[in-house]
């Protein structure tokens, strides 16, 4: 069976440096924040090109901080897509605020710059697009846009850990931008973490006070807050896999270009190679018709899959408040309907590639008759 996933491996080429920071940090008995989160958020920072970062437990919770820091609360609209994980839109109500969705462009699959100057209201006050799969929004006209009117923009980069944007890196061009370091993500935690990362100072500064009960000093809490606060055995894991996230992202990028080779002219949507943004490949992503039963003969020859994601934000039962119903958002709808992501990781072999592809092409010619 191909994997859709292989954590083991990564950890087995890594091993012995994981291991000493771990066990570094248990020696020294301070065990929430502390040494490591601190060398690992300046380190980050770094990498994203940006003055501040700011850890935290889950990239939920960079997104509620970053909403928060930027003053967004009750009665205000938040501007996002149908096409994202739940996250996105549940920091969005977390402040009180109301997601406002607007459809993907079909050929990037991330925010469609002109459908958003029609979603602002005068109760509008950010927008939110989402880096999806590891391929930036088009970061340019969103920019102009919140200019234009005053809003906020917040990159929800949780998928694009060093993806860029005509050289810029993700997380550096808005007001803030969150990541997500679950897991299975081009850089992930050895359980939850996230971060926020800025180049405003008053944002940074209120994240750190809100991830950490509004303590100024200890035992006094200026403003309520939470207990978003990073482990130091996280940070310590982090530390050790931002060394090696240049790496593995170049393998992703390589893996991704084999899978191109091996599907053009297969019957299916591939993702877009756009000049100037540069694709981390976070999921490797297609686009066939029928899907499921796709999936199914894929199942059947060993290769695994996911799908990223099959219900969109607006015809999830929890969000049926927003007012939204089907046809909607055709554009997302349709994605949803015939999204299909491969295997995809650093140490995925170039047999693995090759046969991955050799089975998904051969079920879609299997399906078209």
């Amino acid at each position: 069976m191909i994997p859709y996933l292989d954590l083991q491996s990564q950890y087995r080429s890594i091993r012995p440096e994981v291991e000493k920071a771990v066990l570094d940090v248990l020696a020294s008995g301070q065990y929430v924040l502390g040494a490591p989160v601190e060398d690992f958020e300046k380190r980050f920072a770094r990498t994203c090109g940006v003055r501040h970062c700011v850890a935290v437990n889950t990239g939920t919770s960079a997104l509620h901080l970053a909403l928060l820091a930027a003053g967004i609360g009750p009665g205000d609209e938040v501007i996002t897509i149908p096409m994202t994980f739940m996250a996105t839109v549940a920091a969005i109500v977390y402040t009180g605020a109301k997601p406002v969705l607007v459809d993907i462009d079909p050929h990037s699959w991330t925010m469609d710059p002109a459908k958003v100057e029609a979603a602002i209201t005068p109760r509008t006050k950010a927008i939110l697009p989402v880096h999806l799969h590891g391929q930036m929004a088009d970061m340019a006209p969103l920019l102009d846009i919140a200019r234009a009117h005053g809003l906020t923009l917040i990159e929800d980069a949780c998928q694009a850990h060093g993806a860029r944007y005509r050289g810029q890196t993700a997380g550096s061009l808005g007001d803030a931008g969150c990541f997500s370091f679950y897991p299975g993500k081009n850089l992930g935690a050895a359980g939850e973490g996230g971060a926020l990362v800025t180049d405003r100072d008053d944002i940074a500064e209120k994240a750190r006070l809100l991830r950490d009960w509004g303590q100024t000093v200890r035992y006094r809490h200026d403003v309520m807050a939470f207990n978003y606060r990073m482990d130091a055995i996280q940070g310590a894991v982090l530390g050790v896999k931002l060394s090696h996230l240049d790496g593995w992202t170049e393998a992703r990028r390589a893996a991704a270009a084999q899978y191109d080779e091996h599907l053009a002219d297969g019957g299916m949507a591939l993702p877009a190679r756009i000049e100037g943004r540069r694709h981390v490949y976070h999921v490797y992503a297609v686009c066939v018709p029928e899907r499921d039963r796709i999936r199914g003969l894929l199942n059947e020859a060993g290769v695994s899959t996911g799908i990223h994601y099959p219900i969109p934000i607006h015809l999830q039962p929890a969000c049926a408040d927003l007012g939204y119903g089907p046809g909607d958002f055709p554009v997302t709808e349709q994605f949803a309907r015939e999204t299909l992501s491969l295997p995809i990781f650093p140490e995925m072999t170039g047999e693995q590639i090759a046969d991955a592809a050799k089975a998904l092409r051969s079920a879609v010619a299997t399906l078209a008759g």
